[in-house]
């Protein structure tokens, strides 16, 4: 009975921790840049053999990590100049107080000091790792396919935009940013839609599905939980008669 109890709220456990990322999908799913998130789970055995029973086991639910869906989301037009799309693969540099921290989203502003900036302020990095500046007087800054630069006064510079080898290893950072150890690539052919903005790639529809799934797996593990609880409590009830 206790054992059933720790295998029902082993589930329970997992399953509130899995309707956590879904919910936190739907929070971001107006969010530039957002790749939804799923939990991967994997079933931990626990050997418990006695002399009568050698081959005994529990079987118990373990969320193991989390799977990042990596597919483009859908562009959209904006109208400003001043935002970036990547089309395919790769990401913007940005330079924060952490260090350097890496994003898909592309919506981007000057400051006062005339940096280009991410919506957080931090200022986005040229493939020489350099901050991106315009003077004052420069006017009609234009991105080009490749992500260079250029306004009225000339050419600026080049966006920053590197992969990795494993972009599944890359780890959330707050936001849409994300860091790892691992080498910057550069992009080979990279692809910059100017004033426009890569959306969330979440599925509201499957994220809804995916929150009932979980909403009644939870519940078949509390009817588990109420069943070995009652049992164990018709034993001490009978065992006290008894006695």
């Amino acid at each position: 009975m206790e054992n059933a109890l720790l295998i029902g709220l082993s589930r329970q456990m997992a399953m509130q921790r899995n309707m956590s990322i879904i919910a936190n999908n739907l929070a971001n799913m107006n969010t530039n840049g957002y790749k939804s998130e799923s939990m991967l789970f994997d079933e931990y055995v626990m050997p418990v053999a006695t002399e009568d029973a050698p081959d005994k086991s529990l079987s118990f639910v373990q969320d193991i990590g989390l799977n990042r869906d990596l597919a483009d989301g859908k562009l959209e037009p904006t109208g400003n100049p001043m935002d970036a799309a990547i089309s395919g693969k790769g990401y913007f540099k940005v330079q924060t107080d952490a260090g350097i921290r890496y994003t898909r989203n592309g919506h981007f502003s000057l400051d006062a000091q005339g940096r280009l900036v991410d919506v957080s302020g931090n200022p986005v990095l040229d493939d020489n790792g350099s901050v991106i500046t315009f003077r004052p007087d420069e006017e009609d800054i234009s991105i080009a396919r490749d992500g260079t630069i250029s306004t009225d006064q000339g050419q600026r510079g080049k966006l920053g935009l590197v992969e990795f080898d494993n972009e599944r290893l890359l780890k959330a950072a707050g936001g849409t940013l994300y860091t790892t150890d691992q080498p910057e690539v550069p992009v080979e052919k990279p692809h910059v839609v100017q004033g426009a903005l890569e959306g969330s790639n979440v599925n509201a529809i499957l994220q809804m599905t995916n929150m009932i799934d979980v909403t009644r797996s939870y519940a078949s593990a509390q009817k588990l939980v109420d069943s070995a609880d009652q049992m164990r409590r018709d034993a001490i009830s009978k065992l006290g008669q008894a006695a």
